[in-house]
């Protein structure tokens, strides 16, 4: 794999307009060399700015891969989920909007010679994997952490691209929802479950075994077709 340089590089704020009143704002980092894209679809109470999303981005910089972290939401939509809960539940909201991220990942000069995966976790896991089924010949891989694929219902058999759900050991419920989901799953997939993390992978460790599975499923398929996911 050729050696990527991420000195210097550093994220740019950028909006995505949705409609005349509704933007979207993101921060994208593309390294130089880089040949595939990452967008991540947070969950509910997360952002761009969560230190947790950043630190697995720059995993997957090092491993030369360009980088969106997308807030789905507005943030007069933020207040008004933190009182109601109704909008991180929407998911084909949040797919549609994931959806068109990736059309102008498709139309920006950096990134649109790029090939694209998603990284999606809680709710935005099931968002990522509606919106790779609507663009199931564009999107490549998608890597879900802690996610409730369930939430994407039928939409789940549609899905094409690789397919790998993450979760902790000792988040039972989420164990039964992504098992439940391999079935329904007929892209080619894998289920990894990590011993002694809970749902947000808080356990000294879990996070980087996360980025680090991650890292290699988005580089196998987006970067390197030779390299072999463990």
């Amino acid at each position: 794999m050729a050696n990527i340089d991420i000195s210097g590089q550093s994220d740019q704020e950028i909006e995505i307009a949705i409609d005349d009143k509704t933007y979207l704002k993101g921060s994208l980092c593309v390294p130089r060399g880089a040949r595939g894209i990452v967008l991540f679809a947070h969950g509910s109470g997360s952002s761009r700015f969560s230190p947790r999303n950043r630190y697995v981005a720059a995993t997957f910089q090092q491993m030369g891969l360009a980088t969106l972290l997308m807030d789905l939401l507005t943030k007069e939509e933020e207040l008004i989920d933190l009182e109601t809960r109704q909008l991180r539940f929407d998911i084909e909201l949040l797919s549609k909007r994931v959806v068109h991220a990736t059309r102008w990942l498709l139309e920006n000069k950096e990134t649109g010679n790029l090939k694209i995966a998603y990284f999606g976790s809680s709710t935005g896991a099931s968002a990522a994997l509606s919106a790779a089924a609507d663009l199931n010949t564009i999107i490549t891989a998608v890597v879900s952490r802690g996610g409730r694929p369930d939430l994407a219902g039928d939409k789940l058999t549609k899905v094409k691209a690789s397919t790998l759900l993450i979760v902790g050991g000792n988040d039972p419920i989420v164990i039964d929802i992504n098992q439940d989901a391999m079935k329904e799953l007929h892209a080619e997939k894998k289920l990894v479950i990590i011993p002694g993390a809970t749902h947000l992978f808080e356990e000294p460790g879990t996070l980087e075994q996360v980025a680090d599975l991650a890292a290699q499923w988005f580089v196998r398929y987006l970067h390197d077709k030779n390299c072999s996911f463990k």
